[in-house]
């Protein structure tokens, strides 16, 4: 499943971010605010579970979220998608998984991996900016189902048609929540019109 949040909040927000002359600052502080807003919709769907508790008042039957959830940010741009998303979600536990793509064959391949222990019964929150080719997201994807994660939900500000493809094509069973699906790559793999480089644009290297 593919869903792409047309929400105007992150519509507007995206579109600061998107401008050529938006300083570091700014890109961040949107992006976080639009990972705060994606996050609000990418767990509507979270299972719950009956539990009694005791408030001020009276005794109450209520629910309260089944399972952990687990950040896994694709170093080094998926980090500009934590902080937004652990202040919606502060009990959630951050991973960390970092690729490099090799020149000659341009595989993507891993460098550091740093994880929770309980994978295997979370919800796990695979984030990346930008979903370009689907390489990256792919192999993080694999990454993260090696070490036994099985509910993986792909969380990305901007993807393109390509990317969005090759990932339902590796990862059927992989939900890709969007802030937008733009056009296509370019000729050297960049979203059109996207954003830029998110990595640069959220740290101020560029």
């Amino acid at each position: 499943m593919v869903t792409v949040l047309n929400h105007p909040l992150i519509t507007h927000k995206l579109t600061q971010m998107r401008k050529i002359d938006t300083k570091t600052k700014d890109f961040k502080q949107n992006l976080d605010e639009i990972a705060g807003l994606m996050a609000y919709e990418v767990c509507r769907d979270l299972p719950l579970k009956p539990v009694h508790v005791t408030t001020p008042v009276a005794e109450c039957d209520t629910f309260e979220l089944l399972n952990d959830i687990v950040l896994i940010p694709i170093l080094r741009a998926g980090l500009g998608l934590v902080n937004g998303i652990n202040n919606l979600i502060p009990t959630a536990k951050v991973g960390f998984i970092g690729l490099y793509r090799d020149e000659k064959t341009l595989m993507p391949h891993e460098y550091f991996a740093k994880f929770p222990s309980n994978l295997k019964d979370a919800v796990n929150l695979v984030l990346d900016p930008m979903l370009a080719t689907g390489g990256s997201a792919n192999a993080a994807i694999e990454m993260v189902k090696q070490r036994g994660a099985k509910n993986i939900k792909l969380v990305c500000l901007v993807g393109a048609p390509e990317g969005v493809e090759a990932v339902q094509k590796a990862h059927p069973d992989v939900d890709i929540y969007l802030a937008a699906l733009d056009k296509c790559l370019n000729e050297v793999g960049y979203i059109v019109p996207g954003l830029g480089d998110a990595g640069d644009r959220i740290f101020g290297t560029k």
